[in-house]
């Protein structure tokens, strides 16, 4: 099951992807009443027949679709409820090729880098990433899975973490490594606006096993830089999820990037940052494509 939220008519909707992918289907017309304004909304219900009877209408739409051409793709979730919990480091290779560039920071992380990647407004497919002239000059991309929580909860154990996850999307963790390496923390140079990309869709946990072992590459005007599987992880779905509730509850919508793998620009002899007009094209698994372009 796939879902999205688009723009149709200057009114944004949350959807689900049908006919092969060509068209939509607004949760309104799939649900009537008791459909869900957006996808935090439909998140938040945490209502197993609702889920049901999606996957149905995604078998058989009917009317009221809408061709995929005549709406605007945005985030998944376009204001989340709080920032991006993020992960650093957490492919072995990623951590090997960083090395130089984070001298104080161990190859291997005896526990999860965490931080925070500030989104008052994520950008979704076919947005552009603005270059920020004058405050940045080192433009860098990341492929990444992203699990969205279901069900919030503290002290979660691992055997139970996929029970709190409601679904997966694709981020492109777009981040100015200038700013990164100026700064003790992270946040600056991961947060700058239309830094936070993610999409096409939302798909449903149901549509994959448990852990989701989904190749994920990144290629930038059609060069494949990066080239993984997120079986790679150095920390799990299943770890992390239980590490970071102990003592912190999750909620119901937030976005946990998982990390990605080697192959960004700041690992290539010299740097292989973004310029203007770039295209950069981010693929999961099961999930799709993520393609933005660089601010001319």
């Amino acid at each position: 099951m796939k879902l999205m939220t688009i723009t149709h008519l200057g009114k944004e909707l949350p959807a689900l992807l049908v006919n092969d992918g060509q068209a939509v289907l607004p949760l309104a017309t799939a649900l009537g009443d008791q459909a869900p304004v957006s996808m935090l909304d439909l998140i938040a219900q945490q209502d197993e027949h609702l889920i049901q009877q999606l996957k149905q209408a995604q078998e058989n739409p009917g009317e009221g679709c809408i061709s995929l051409q005549e709406v605007q793709l945005l985030a998944p979730i376009p204001r989340p409820v709080r920032n991006v919990i993020c992960l650093g480091l957490n492919y072995q290779d990623h951590a090997t090729e960083l090395k130089d560039s984070f001298g104080k920071q161990r190859q291997v992380p005896e526990a999860p880098v965490y931080f925070g990647k500030m989104a008052t407004e994520i950008v979704g497919p076919g947005a552009v990433l603005k270059r920020h002239e004058g405050v940045t000059s080192a433009i860098d991309y990341e492929v990444e899975l992203v699990a969205v929580i279901g069900k919030g909860g503290t002290n979660i154990p691992p055997e139970k973490a996929f029970e709190h996850i409601f679904g997966y999307t694709i981020m492109n963790d777009v981040t100015a490594r200038d700013l990164q390496h100026r700064h003790t923390q992270w946040i600056r140079g991961k947060s700058l606006d239309t830094f936070t990309v993610m999409g096409p869709v939302l798909v449903h946990r149901s549509e994959f096993n448990d852990p989701p072992e989904l190749d994920l590459s990144c290629a930038v005007n059609g060069d494949i830089r990066q080239s993984s599987n997120t079986r790679h992880f150095i920390f799990d779905l299943p770890y992390v999820i239980s590490d970071l509730s102990r003592g912190f509850t999750l909620k119901p919508g937030d976005l946990i990037a998982t990390g990605t793998p080697a192959g960004v620009g700041m690992g290539f002899n010299p740097p292989r940052y973004l310029k203007a007009g770039d295209v950069v094209t981010c693929t999961i698994e099961g999930i799709g494509t993520l393609e933005n372009c660089v601010e001319a």
